[in-house]
């Protein structure tokens, strides 16, 4: 049920893409306490933005999970922009993260909802 969405510019290669997915898969159900089998991430590299008027390096998470509490949105914050940055270059501030909780019957799966 978690899933991470990443959009970036930075041109990764395909080793690139798989092993910083893996490792955000990893991340987010160790904060999360959720099975990894859960977990969905995916990823568009070579996107064309631009964020503060220039096309550096930027990226754009979106994050969605069940039971997402509020509290924990700045650890998620800090641990999945500090592992992006580290892997794409991208600097920080040129990181915008989204986090959303939708009600368990907003969100499918196996032919049926949460």
């Amino acid at each position: 049920m978690p899933y991470l969405k990443i959009e970036t510019n930075v041109d990764l290669n395909y080793d690139e893409k798989e092993q910083l997915m893996a490792e955000l898969s990893q991340l987010l159900s160790q904060l999360l306490k959720k099975p990894e089998s859960y977990v969905m991430v995916s990823m568009q590299a070579a996107t064309n933005m631009m964020f503060g008027g220039t096309t550096d390096p930027c990226s754009y998470l979106e994050f969605k999970s069940l039971g997402l509490p509020e509290s924990s949105t700045p650890v998620f914050s800090e641990a999945v922009t500090k592992l992006i940055s580290s892997k794409t270059g991208v600097n920080r501030d040129r990181i915008y993260v989204e986090f959303s909780s939708p009600q368990r019957h907003m969100w499918g799966w196996n032919g049926g909802t949460f």
